[in-house]
């Protein structure tokens, strides 16, 4: 009698690409610091080699995970928001979608700021970085610099508050508050 082995074998790209979506998933569900490289090798279902090929630490693993996360929030907010006509107003609405998605597991970069020591400057960067266009884009819609600060800063609040209280309230609220103040200019 013959037995035959199959062997099914990633290619490199296949492999980063089932690494970091993994980590994807571990980092945003129970957080960075929560997260050890063997349940990812070992979710991933790769060698330890190939994750060291691929991200000689974890911190790089990080980073990887920051840059696509960046990447594909930026493309999902912008498909939100794209076709709405008081951008600035739909940026709640988005959040208030994000929170029932996520089951209010608010922002990935905050989360993130929160568990993660001052030394690792490279994650740090990349935190900043995405709050950066974040305020950014409140800078392009408001002409008013206080103004798109005080919102941006009203937008973080209502990330933080739905995710403390699990609710949409806080967004509700906020975003009422900054139609106020946007038509009181």
């Amino acid at each position: 009698m013959k037995v035959y082995v199959i062997c099914y074998h990633m290619n490199k790209n296949e492999t980063k690409d089932r690494i970091l979506k993994t980590a994807h998933a571990l980092f945003h569900k129970q957080g960075y610091s929560n997260t050890g490289i063997n349940q990812i090798i070992k979710e991933a279902k790769v060698a330890k080699a190939s994750l060291y090929y691929h991200f000689a630490t974890k911190e790089e693993l990080c980073i990887a995970y920051l840059d696509e996360r960046h990447k594909v929030w930026n493309e999902r907010f912008q498909a939100y928001i794209s076709d709405k006509q008081d951008k600035v107003l739909a940026v709640f609405d988005f959040l208030i979608d994000d929170n029932v998605k996520s089951n209010f597991r608010g922002c990935s970069f905050i989360n993130m700021s929160s568990e993660t020591p001052p030394e690792k400057e490279l994650i740090f960067e990349k935190l900043q970085h995405h709050k950066n266009k974040l305020l950014a884009f409140f800078e392009s819609e408001i002409t008013d610099k206080s103004l798109a600060y005080t919102v941006y800063a009203l937008f973080e609040s209502a990330i933080v508050e739905s995710q403390l209280y699990r609710s949409q309230e806080p967004g509700k609220r906020l975003k009422a508050i900054v139609a106020g103040l946007i038509s009181s200019k």
